[in-house]
């Protein structure tokens, strides 16, 4: 039996936030980078908002990206969630 339809409250395309958050080391913003883009390749890189923590060990990047499928942003969240320097994604 086929499953049904998937409901979603998003409607597409539109501008989808994700937060990537890890240790502020050497890399990090570069890998993020490169994962966004591979998904998003229209991203603006300039809109890209970065974060320290208050001690300066973790770093926390806000991507808004123009989301064109629930397929595009569930395959950037799983290769982001796989990569090793990712902490937490939102």
């Amino acid at each position: 039996m086929a499953e049904p339809p998937r409901s979603t409250l998003i409607e597409y395309p539109c501008d989808f936030p994700i937060k990537i958050m890890g240790a502020n080391a050497d890399g990090f913003l570069e890998a993020v980078l490169s994962i966004v883009l591979k998904h998003a390749p229209d991203f603006d890189t300039a809109a890209m908002q970065e974060r320290l923590s208050g001690k300066g060990n973790y770093l926390s990047l806000t991507c808004t990206f123009r989301a064109h499928s629930q397929e595009q942003v569930d395959a950037l969240y799983r290769e982001l969630t796989g990569h090793p320097m990712v902490k937490v994604v939102l």
